[in-house]
């Protein structure tokens, strides 16, 4: 498959070369500040929280594909995406990567390394702030089945073959916090039963320049660690689909081939007491050569 990620470089040409929108995942003091030419601002590309209902994805599709129309993509242009740098905004720019596969939209890319990496590579930043042409692009409605809900998630439970991932930080995985809002935003710690855990960072490694992913073979290398193979069906999860669309990007672009995400994740899980949780530390698994 064609790399999703894209460095400072190979974007200077791309923008050169054939239509694009850019699109600034950043809050809005830091693109005031400067952001790269043309691009666009959509911060809520990292804050809103979905709901799994059909009511819930009927408006999680309404709102993006609008809030993508209106910064200039009308399926044409290349999307392209970026937040700060890799690890400061708990993967919002792969949160929109994934909110446009979701949708269906054709071509996305992600700025690997982010503003940090194109700033850091001498490139042009602007405060200049542009005003796109609205378009609009058709939904693929086949897309969305990259979107799981809570029925699923639950109906997956205790499946054999099914790998259920949890990539939060370490505290939110042992049940010592709710959240990353704080360890009471949720009304309940824990986990989803027969989860496995790999941090999200665990995907990234440090280079001289920034944060940047893994290759191919060490994300399969660490997907192997918890019994997961390119032809495992894996059901993502975090808090709120941020830092599980970093790791959804990172095992689409190694090449394991079912991989979906419950986007409601922890924030809607843990507030629905009819919903099965596994408290306290972790229990082993039994090494089986398969996820527990």
């Amino acid at each position: 498959m064609t790399d999703v990620l894209i460095t400072a470089v190979e974007l200077a040409d791309l923008l050169k070369l054939e239509p694009c929108v850019v699109i600034d995942t950043r809050n809005p003091d830091a693109y005031a500040a400067g952001h790269l030419p043309g691009a666009v601002n959509v911060h809520e590309i990292f804050t809103f929280l979905a709901t799994s209902t059909p009511e819930g994805i009927s408006e999680l599709k309404t709102k993006f594909a609008d809030a993508f129309g209106a910064a200039g993509l009308s399926g044409k242009e290349t999307a392209v995406i970026y937040e700060q740098s890799m690890n400061s905004g708990f993967g919002q720019s792969c949160r929109g990567y994934y909110l446009l596969t979701m949708l269906g939209y054709p071509k996305v890319k992600v700025l690997h390394g982010g503003f940090e990496a194109w700033s850091g590579a001498g490139f042009p930043v602007t405060k200049d702030v542009p005003t796109p042409a609205k378009a609009s692009f058709a939904i693929v409605p086949e897309a969305g089945d990259i979107l799981i809900d809570a029925k699923t998630m639950l109906a997956a439970v205790g499946k054999p073959g099914i790998a259920i991932l949890d990539v939060r930080d370490v505290d939110e995985w042992i049940g010592d916090s709710s959240s990353p809002y704080g360890k009471d935003f949720c009304p309940r710690k824990g986990r989803i039963p027969g989860a496995v855990w790999l941090e999200w960072y665990r995907m990234m490694k440090p280079t001289a320049e920034g944060p940047r992913f893994k290759s191919k073979d060490e994300i399969l290398a660490e997907c192997a660690t918890v019994g997961i193979s390119p032809t495992t069906p894996v059901y993502l999860y975090c808090f709120k689909g941020a830092r599980a669309s970093n790791t959804f990007l990172a095992l689409k672009n190694a090449g394991v081939k079912d991989v979906r995400m419950y986007f409601g994740s922890w924030n809607e899980w843990s507030r629905d007491p009819s919903l099965p949780i596994e408290q306290g530390l972790p229990v082993a698994a039994q090494v089986t050569g398969k996820a527990a």
